[in-house]
């Protein structure tokens, strides 16, 4: 019971950062401030109030509109604070209540943030890229002071920035080659930044087998959106929401695998 209660509070906490999530998503990408004006309805602009805005319970409790004008709210904004929520607990139930679980629930907000806006706007700001990227370096310096003091501290920020170099090199050289490969732009200049970022947070492991993660997803949905027509050939798809798959996959299942690889490799 007492592991119960324990969840659903970080939950709770996972859900009311989706919450603002959600208005990073619609204001970052509008150049609207994220204070001012308090949340409201896109359509109407009526300011929500105490109980509108509760996480998750708020949409259904409107039953998916307005209160004010009953325009549809889409059920993407409770479901993103769902996500976000049980992506908090996944992490806890994880790694425990460790700095590793306070690293991982930041760095999931910053994917989940850059995911959606990228889905939504092909873009990905380098407002968040940046500051992830400087987040993630502070963190592994943090990280390395509580393992082995300031000598820890100071190899974890030098592997953790060589680890982002080695993530925008990567896709750098990827981007170009594609370019050269399909005679057009095959990838924006926002997933390199967002690379380098992944590396910062995950180690060049992590950053690796992330890339080939989100190859692997980006091509298995890409041909399967081909296949049932969801998509035309040739057709531009945004790269950075398979580059937060790989990387939330990386997270929670990125040791298996890899030990798995050397096993099978005989490594």
């Amino acid at each position: 019971m007492a592991n119960f209660l324990i969840y659903l509070i970080i939950f709770i906490w996972g859900a009311a950062i989706g919450s603002f999530l959600n208005v990073v998503i619609y204001r970052i990408p509008e150049k609207i401030s994220l204070i001012n004006p308090p949340s409201r309805c896109p359509k109407c602009l009526h300011p929500l109030g105490k109980t509108e805005n509760i996480p998750v319970f708020g949409w259904l409790w409107l039953q998916g509109k307005c209160r004010w004008c009953h325009t549809p709210i889409s059920p993407r904004y409770p479901l993103i604070e769902a996500t976000t929520g049980l992506l908090f607990v996944s992490v806890f139930h994880q790694f425990g209540f460790t700095w590793l679980s306070v690293g991982y629930v930041i760095f999931l907000s910053w994917l989940v943030a850059l995911g959606m806006i990228d889905f939504d706007t092909m873009t990905l700001p380098n407002s968040l890229t940046q500051s992830g990227l400087v987040v993630g370096l502070l963190w592994q310096f943090w990280l390395g002071f509580t393992v082995g003091g300031i000598q820890g501290a100071l190899q974890y920020l030098f592997i953790s920035i060589l680890s982002a170099v080695i993530g925008i090199w990567l896709f750098d050289i990827i981007r170009i080659i594609g370019s050269v490969v399909f005679g057009k732009v095959a990838m924006g200049g926002g997933d390199p930044k967002l690379a380098a970022m992944i590396g910062s947070w995950l180690g060049w492991q992590g950053i690796l087998m992330t890339g080939f993660l989100a190859c692997l997803y980006g091509s298995i949905i890409g041909i399967s959106a081909i296949t049932f027509k969801l998509l035309k050939k040739g057709q531009e798809i945004p790269f950075g929401p398979f580059l937060v798959l790989g990387s939330i996959s990386t997270i929670f299942f990125g040791d298996v695998l890899l030990s798995n690889y050397l096993e099978y490799m005989g490594l």
